[in-house]
């Protein structure tokens, strides 16, 4: 079932109604906007990457990626009852999340056709208990996702946009673990968004220290670097 984020977003995005949930070349589509086509995924990249490699083949594509910078949560044991007081999540998602979905789209970004624009919110969710606990599954399921407040929006075209998210002040050459103090992020995250630069050629390889693989800019020059 779509959710009410879902929804908000495709206002957002899209112009008229007529423009919203169309089909084109066979497939469902969020939104048309100026010509170019508008797909939201909260969801995994990985589940688009099909959809998306065959209307790259002839139209121009934005996709939205929305990530939860806060969440509001609420909990309530029916949907006719009175909810709970809300709480905030201690998770909370920045642009370097963008990578962990990124590593799905391998060979398809950077495209000329595509911009991919990620977007930092803050929304409510709505959880109700489960009629069955099962093992290593939460106590609750969500019902729906609320979007309360767009933080920002960043839009990717190029390897060069991606390269731009790198801290500065980072060594030359680097390591993920310099990439990971740097940025703030763990360092698997950090792992995953050096591979991300390196499919879309904005990093390269250059040697390495200790057992830690070095990385440069796709035309920096690689100097001394101390392991960590």
């Amino acid at each position: 079932m779509e959710s009410s984020l879902h929804r908000e977003l495709k206002r957002l995005y899209g112009g008229s109604d007529e423009e919203r949930e169309v089909r084109i070349d066979g497939f469902r589509i969020d939104a048309v906007a100026r010509g170019r086509l508008i797909e939201i995924q909260r969801a995994s990249l990985s589940a688009i990457r099909a959809k998306l490699a065959a209307l790259l083949d002839r139209h121009r594509v934005t996709l939205v990626k929305p990530l939860a910078a806060r969440t509001r949560i609420v909990r309530q044991a029916d949907p006719a009852e009175r909810a709970s007081r809300p709480r905030f999540s201690p998770l909370r998602r920045t642009v370097f999340h963008l990578f962990e979905e990124l590593v799905h789209l391998g060979g398809l970004f950077p495209h000329p056709r595509l911009h991919l624009e990620v977007v930092l919110v803050e929304q409510e969710e709505l959880r109700v208990p489960r009629a069955r606990r099962r093992f290593n599954r939460p106590d609750y399921r969500v019902v729906d996702r609320r979007l309360l407040k767009v933080l920002s929006r960043s839009t990717f075209k190029t390897a060069r946009d991606l390269a731009a998210l790198l801290p500065a002040g980072l060594p030359s050459p680097f390591h993920t673990l310099d990439l990971a103090r740097a940025a703030g992020i763990p360092r698997w995250l950090a792992q995953k968004m050096v591979y991300c630069l390196r499919q879309s050629g904005a990093l390269r390889t250059a040697g390495k220290a200790g057992n830690a693989v070095l990385y440069v800019g796709a035309g920096g020059a690689s100097k001394k670097h101390k392991a960590a």
